[in-house]
């Protein structure tokens, strides 16, 4: 069979309109809508707080939360979890998620990206220390098949590197890379997720990458108290903003907002979620 791919399926059923998005727009920052959420996180940092008590080795962050959050949207809400390449939809297979994080906290350490396939089934304590095993390989001098791979094309002049790229490129759009390739490059992925509050940062309005099949980018900012209106009364409370970038042609924006709803609902009050399994 022709159209087909290691890492999704061809969505059934795409109405005319949908299957002639990626036609028109044929780029994911040319289809690109950029969304904000600003969420009231009293209840996360409470239920973190709880857990760091009962467990100080655990270690969860904000950041953990909004992980763990993604990934029960994304298997509650499937229709998220597409991609478009060679001007078809896709259901990806599996739940992946991108991140980076620093090496080291200064301005010379270079940056490590991880790919984590996400388990919904995962609990949150095993989510966080699935997370953190991988992060921690991620810092550690272990090249990754990314760093080798990268070295090898860079050893290529720059004309022949591009005429690589751009093979890469196509080979992809017609679906035909290997599983091997498309597996551990964290460009395939469910999401990009960057913890800017991590360094201290806002949440940032951050584009898609054209190449790989991300179609969502989302950016968790820097906790900081501000005024929310709660039941009709003006209150202090500990917020965090995310900032998301989407590929409007993976699905319709009432689709996608819901779905985002549900992540806020998710991260505002984790303890409900986690208490109902």
């Amino acid at each position: 069979m022709i159209f087909r791919r290691p890492d999704g399926t061809p969505v059934p059923d795409v109405p005319p309109y949908r299957r002639m998005m990626p036609w028109l727009m044929r780029g994911k920052n040319e289809s690109a809508v950029t969304f904000e959420q600003r969420l009231d996180v009293s209840r996360t940092l409470a239920f973190l707080e709880r857990r760091r008590a009962a467990d100080e080795h655990e270690h969860a962050t904000l950041f953990h939360v909004v992980l763990w959050a993604i990934t029960r949207a994304l298997d509650e809400r499937p229709r998220l979890n597409r991609f478009v390449s060679g001007g078809r939809l896709w259901q990806r297979e599996g739940i992946w998620l991108s991140y980076s994080a620093k090496k080291r906290f200064d301005d010379r350490s270079p940056v490590v990206v991880v790919k984590q396939r996400m388990d919904p089934r995962m609990t949150f304590p095993e989510l966080v220390g699935a997370v953190r095993e991988q992060v921690t390989r991620g810092k550690s001098d272990e090249r990754s098949h990314t760093d080798r791979e990268m070295d090898l094309l860079l050893r290529l002049p720059g004309p022949i590197l591009g005429l690589a790229v751009r093979l890469v490129r196509a080979v992809d759009s017609l679906g035909w890379l290997p599983r091997a390739f498309v597996q551990p490059d964290p460009f395939f992925a469910s999401a990009f997720v960057a913890n800017l509050g991590s360094l201290g940062m806002d949440a940032a309005y951050h584009h898609l990458y054209e190449y790989g099949t991300i179609p969502i980018f989302c950016v968790l900012g820097r906790v900081k108290d501000e005024p929310l209106v709660i039941d009709g009364r003006v209150e202090v409370r500990p917020t965090a903003v995310l900032r998301y970038t989407y590929d409007e042609r993976i699905e319709d924006g009432l689709y996608a907002m819901r779905s985002l709803d549900r992540v806020r609902q998710l991260v505002e009050d984790p303890e409900a979620a986690n208490a109902a399994g």
